[in-house]
């Protein structure tokens, strides 16, 4: 008759105490390698790896409904469809008001530390934006323009202003061609502000030339708008060159102006260069006009709107803040404002506190950012940690009070206090604007998956019973036939069943098999 505990008992006494230490060392070595994948692929890209491939190929096939499918648009409210739109919005990549020079300020951070500040992600944006800006359809008639359209295409540095210079040979008032050697070739701001005055001259001769014909057809108007960008770059930069030279009341000067000549152009985000520089003037009386302004309710809100008016209202209190004193008697009205305009700020982007008071370390800051996430942050606290350290106590004030901001928002990817919920598109877009050596902040901080909590167990235990069985060796193979045999109960107690029914003759020759 066949003995299946019989069986059993023999095949355990064949193992020795080495096959033990072989399979839990074994199992040790593979759930390890395991954990250490799955913690580099959740701090490269935010998600396990095991869930992701189960929820991407393995719920399908289970017949699992995705919750995403396109029908939900359809049943969506309008409040939901309305919430929709605003995450989308908010997940767009804006060009950096601020942005710096390639060649005087990101090329030199280059030379000196040997890294390189820009991803390739960020400086593909530049190009299209450069594409989008500086050319038009009519480019092909003019043979420096032709050039220059190919110029803006190329990828390499050197190649691009190469052919700058021959579109000057071809024609000495190619304005683009200044912009581009301007920014990528000068090594110093007083380099670049001379090459931008050059293509200032040249800039308003085509202005003015465009302006005349706009009318005369769709090809002329295509022109002019392109003409008027240029312009318009080229006055920004000026005004920033001087900024960054010390002049700034040029500056302001020139910042106004651009406003009033070009009011329709809003979205290019002039006001944010004009508020950091009133904020480097202390004219606070003037940077309250600006906010009247633009921190409507009816406007894009951006961090240096939130968070200048922050520090506005922090100012009229910050320099007599006790936490111990308002916890005895309460904040008083003033005080008041000014905690609910951090919260507004905060809310608005969470990443910017770390960076002001110091608890992370800055970097420069990128060409492109994106809104409500780490690169705006990193954007915003690189020009304005400076205002804030000059108004005395306001750190003081945000560091007492911008934590609570998150109690009034225990989901904030599912809803928000004064703006919509917090996109959960942020982390990635970050990752590809911001450089590998710098650490991206995540909002809302993520749980670690169950699955490296799981392989860390599971690696740790397993290195515990290779460790016990090296040690002990003849006790724990005791233990480990113990085990089998109360694994293997159920299995005994079944085929006992099934030698009770089957006859005698079905065993013997089964045996004989």
């Amino acid at each position: 008759m066949f003995n299946a505990d019989s069986s059993l008992t023999a095949f355990l006494n064949t193992l020795t105490p080495k096959f033990y230490v072989a399979l839990t060392g074994t199992s040790s070595l593979i759930s390890g390698l395991i954990l250490i994948f799955e913690w580099w692929y959740f701090r490269k890209y935010g998600t396990s790896f095991i869930e992701q491939v189960s929820v991407s190929h393995l719920r399908p096939l289970l017949g699992a409904v995705d919750n995403n499918t396109p029908s939900i648009n359809f049943t969506a409210s309008n409040g939901e469809a309305e919430s929709n739109r605003q995450n989308v919005s908010e997940c767009k990549v804006w060009r950096n008001p601020l942005n710096l020079f390639r060649g005087a300020e990101y090329s030199r951070y280059t030379w000196v530390t040997g890294r390189e500040p820009l991803t390739y992600y960020d400086m593909n944006l530049s190009a299209q934006d450069h594409q989008t800006f500086f050319t038009c359809d009519t480019d092909h008639v003019r043979p420096a323009d032709a050039v220059m359209q190919k110029a803006w295409r190329e990828r390499n540095a050197q190649a691009r202003m190469k052919a700058a210079y021959q579109a000057l040979e071809l024609n000495n008032e190619c304005a683009t061609a200044y912009v581009l050697l301007a920014e990528e070739e000068t090594t110093t701001i007083l380099e670049a502000e001379k090459l931008f005055k050059q293509a200032l001259k040249a800039g308003e001769v085509c202005y003015r030339r465009s302006q005349q014909l706009q009318h005369h057809s769709p090809q002329q108007e295509a022109q002019h708008r392109r003409d008027t960008n240029v312009l318009v770059y080229i006055k920004r930069r000026l005004a920033m060159c001087a900024r960054k030279l010390g002049r700034i009341r040029e500056a302001v000067k020139l910042m106004r102006d651009l406003m009033k000549e070009f009011p329709l152009l809003s979205m290019l985000n002039i006001h944010e260069n004009l508020l950091e520089a009133l904020l480097e003037l202390q004219a606070y009386a003037d940077v309250q006009v600006v906010l009247a302004k633009y921190d409507d309710i009816s406007l894009p809100k951006s961090a240096t709107i939130c968070y200048t008016a922050a520090l506005l209202k922090a100012r009229a209190v910050s320099d007599k803040f006790s936490p111990e004193a308002a916890s005895r008697r309460g904040l008083s009205t003033a005080e008041m404002n000014a905690v609910e305009a951090i919260h507004r700020a905060v809310e608005f982007n969470p990443h910017v506190p770390k960076y002001l008071l110091e608890m992370k370390s800055l970097i420069l800051p990128p060409e492109h950012i994106l809104k409500r996430g780490d690169s705006e942050a990193v954007a915003y606290a690189f020009f304005h940690l400076q205002h804030w350290k000059r108004v005395e106590g306001a750190l003081n004030l945000l560091h007492c009070t911008w934590e609570g901001t998150f109690r009034m928002i225990p989901y904030p990817l599912e809803k928000g206090h004064l703006f919509y919920p917090y996109p959960s598109c942020t982390e990635t877009a970050d990752r590809e604007l911001l450089p590998s050596f710098h650490e991206v902040s995540v909002y809302p901080k993520k749980e670690l998956p169950f699955f490296i909590l799981f392989t860390a167990g599971l690696c740790s235990f397993t290195a515990m019973l290779a460790l016990l069985t090296h040690q002990f060796p003849e006790l724990m193979g005791v233990f480990a036939k113990a085990f089998f045999s109360t694994l293997f109960a159920p299995f005994n107690f079944v085929m006992e069943k099934i030698e009770s029914v089957l006859p005698s003759s079905f065993w013997h020759l089964l045996t004989r098999i």
